[in-house]
């Protein structure tokens, strides 16, 4: 796969092939096929991509559930092996919006969800090793998004952030962008899982948030579009998934975070800490990125998706710690160490990656792991 030819303009960089008004794909778009990271990953896509499942008994399901475990036990750290990570992010991604030429029939194949569930065990352990165990003793909403608060605040601030704002080259902001894609195109989805399992306020405070989310029922603005037309104005590609391949393991690992919080009732609690600490941490960044993309030239089409984060998550933030988490806590009392372990591992898997990038571009490194216009394997 190659990026799309970069074409200079007086406003910045932009989309020689993509038109800046044009819209993303739609619902229609599935991840592209990535190339496998190892044994495990590249046994998945060969057993997706032969076909649609004939059911369980089929001679691919034992081969792929003892390359399952074999990849758990060999991974001294599960978030950072890249070829169990790659394998989550492709199981995941059926539940999303697929893979290209991957048949829908496999997103509820027993055999697959059994590969996977070999690899969630040893990943939802390390998320905690990762993570820890915020402490909290208020069960009342005011009082719990006020211990939410100051759990937030000693997270030590947007260190990414203010170096995109201040520092970034253009290659570097391109880079950010392209990895930041893996999500934002699909931004919100893992968080609307929770929907159905909660009731009454917290349903109500995610249901308000998640509605700004997706652009309050207006055609073009969901932020994931919205976020298209940042990367069209950047001459990146806007497609769903493109930059799977250049993506590192902690970006991957982030990702999947969201999709097993958000998949597992019983972890309700924990997307919903993990999305009160997202949009919480969030207002601060979004302003200093939309900086560094003016300072860098782009125009307000191509920081609009930004400044538009700036006001809506600083009402977000409020209305996810007080009314979603904290009436949650109130309403369950026993998914308060769960709603604070979210908002833990949202902050140290998200710290991660941007923790990645920054250090290899301090190094002078690039932070993908090949090229954007060459994405081939490094």
């Amino acid at each position: 796969m190659s990026s799309l030819p970069v074409r200079e303009t007086s406003s910045g960089p932009t989309n020689g092939a993509l038109p800046r008004g044009s819209a993303p794909q739609g619902a229609a778009a599935r991840l592209p096929v990535p190339r496998p990271r190892g044994p495990l990953s590249a046994l998945l896509l060969t057993t997706l991509t032969a076909g649609p499942p004939a059911g369980s008994a089929d001679p691919w399901a034992s081969p792929l559930l003892r390359a399952a475990e074999e990849a758990a036990d060999a991974a001294a750290d599960p978030l950072r092996d890249d070829d169990t990570q790659l394998a989550l992010a492709v199981l995941y991604e059926l539940h999303h919006r697929g893979v290209e030429g991957v048949d829908d029939a496999w997103e509820w194949e027993p055999g697959l969800l059994s590969a996977r569930r070999v690899l969630e065990v040893p990943f939802e352990a390390a998320l905690r090793r990762r993570a820890g165990q915020p402490v909290a003793t208020e069960s009342d909403a005011a009082g719990f998004a006020r211990r939410l608060f100051e759990f937030v605040a000693d997270d030590g601030g947007p260190a990414l952030a203010r170096y995109l704002a201040r520092r970034a080259d253009r290659e570097q902001a391109r880079e950010w962008l392209a990895l930041r894609s893996l999500y934002q195109l699909r931004e919100a989805d893992p968080h609307s899982w929770a929907l159905p399992r909660l009731a009454g306020a917290p349903k109500s405070a995610l249901v308000e948030i998640q509605a700004d989310e997706y652009g309050g029922g207006r055609a073009g603005r969901t932020h994931a579009e919205l976020f298209a037309r940042t990367l069209r104005g950047a001459g990146l590609d806007d497609r769903y998934g493109r930059y799977v391949d250049v993506a590192p393991v902690p970006v991957l690992a982030a990702l999947n975070t969201m999709s097993l919080l958000g998949l597992h009732r019983r972890l309700r609690g924990a997307i919903v800490g993990h999305l009160a600490a997202y949009e919480m941490t969030s207002p601060i960044p979004s302003r200093l990125y939309g900086d560094g993309f003016r300072r860098l030239g782009y125009d307000a089409d191509t920081t609009l998706y930004f400044d538009e984060h700036v006001e809506a998550d600083a009402v977000h933030e409020q209305i996810a710690a007080r009314d979603l988490a904290g009436r949650l806590v109130e309403q369950e009392p026993g998914l308060r160490d769960d709603v604070l372990f979210g908002a833990a591992v949202c902050l140290a898997v998200e710290g991660d990656a941007a923790a990645h990038t920054l250090t290899r571009w301090k190094e002078g490194r690039s932070a993908l792991r090949a090229p954007l216009d060459d994405p081939e394997e490094t």
